[in-house]
């Protein structure tokens, strides 16, 4: 959760492909081999990895016969985002320290931040914090050095999210707070709202619920706006978690329930039955434990819907528990048994 956008770790877009197969030779090879790598970037870009990676791989392939290192290092960097995106996190390593090393041969430093930052990404899902800190920082040294502030921003970020992983928050905000301001200067709506996110997580961590709040709405504004309505989602039920924690549970259950409403517009059925076990333990939390047990049971149902049997054990539990503090022991029975 956090990472920036993935073109920012190496993959071009499908715009970025189209102009550059326009300056291409007469090599039918060539021509064959970047249209491979284009329709993989585009088949990513619509969520079917699966596809991506066989076209990907077909233009590797190539490459390597034609021996082309550009090609070789712009697939290899593919193939990272693909793996990444799979959560492969040792995949990733794998394809995107190739990539590391023909952005090297070929001094090619925008390459070789992409790859950088890829790798510090995937080593911090993989918890080894030293080396996730390690390449981030060598990451945004390479930006600074050829002054790409966009590739700057997601370095900066991507170390307030490694040291956020290693538990060192106040670090964490440093290196986000710095990621905010570039972001700010460069107006891109979107990383900063992802980087005003990644704040309020941080001041989360740090048990200063206030401030966190301050920066979640600042990313609702962003995500309303922009109409992303999967950032709003995530921000609403960022904020349900912030006002539980400060107690005030109808604040919580207002966002809670806005965040309800979109997940079930956008049938969302695993958004749908965590946010109905969060306005559960809040309605619970204020004691209306019939208005605690009716959302339960929902998410019991949606539960049962997707297979969850975690899920439905958690909402077995709480529904025994709601059913108790009601008096209604004969259910709570049931569902005990259930």
């Amino acid at each position: 959760m956090g990472d920036l956008v993935r073109d920012d770790q190496g993959t071009l877009t499908a715009t970025e492909w189209n102009e550059g197969i326009q300056t291409i030779g007469d090599n039918p090879q060539q021509l064959v081999a970047n249209n491979l790598l284009r329709q993989g970037v585009e088949q990513l870009q619509v969520n079917q990895p699966g596809i991506a990676l066989q076209f990907c791989h077909e233009a590797l392939t190539l490459y390597q016969d034609l021996k082309d290192l550009r090609g070789i290092g712009q697939a290899l960097g593919s193939l990272s985002n693909i793996h990444y995106d799979l959560g492969e996190y040792g995949k990733t390593v794998e394809y995107a320290q190739q990539r590391l090393a023909i952005a090297r041969q070929l001094q090619d430093c925008r390459a070789e931040g992409q790859a950088l930052g890829h790798l510090g990404n995937a080593y911090r899902h993989v918890k080894d914090h030293p080396k996730a800190i390690e390449y981030s920082q060598q990451s945004l040294r390479v930006a600074q050095g050829i002054q790409d502030r966009r590739a700057e921003v997601a370095a900066l970020n991507n170390l307030g999210l490694a040291y956020k992983a290693l538990g060192d928050c106040s670090k964490a905000i440093e290196y986000q707070q710095q990621s905010l301001q570039i972001a700010r200067d460069l107006q891109d709506g979107q990383i900063e709202g992802q980087v005003l996110r990644n704040l309020g997580n941080a001041y989360y961590a740090l048990g200063d619920y206030k401030q966190a709040i301050v920066y979640y709405e600042q990313r609702l504004a962003i995500a309303q706006t922009t109409q992303d309505r999967k950032a709003e989602g995530q921000v609403l039920r960022n904020l349900g978690s912030a006002y539980s924690a400060l107690e005030n549970y109808p604040k919580a259950i207002e966002y809670l329930q806005k965040r309800l409403a979109l997940v079930q517009a956008a049938k969302d059925h695993r958004g749908a039955e965590q946010a109905l076990g969060s306005l559960g333990v809040a309605h619970e939390s204020l004691g209306n434990y019939a208005k605690a047990v009716e959302y339960y049971e929902q998410r019991l149902a949606i539960a049962r819907q997707l297979c969850d049997s975690k899920a439905e054990r958690q909402a077995l539990g709480s529904l025994k528990i709601a059913c108790y503090a009601l008096g209604d022991y004969a259910k709570a029975v049931e569902y005990s048994i259930n």
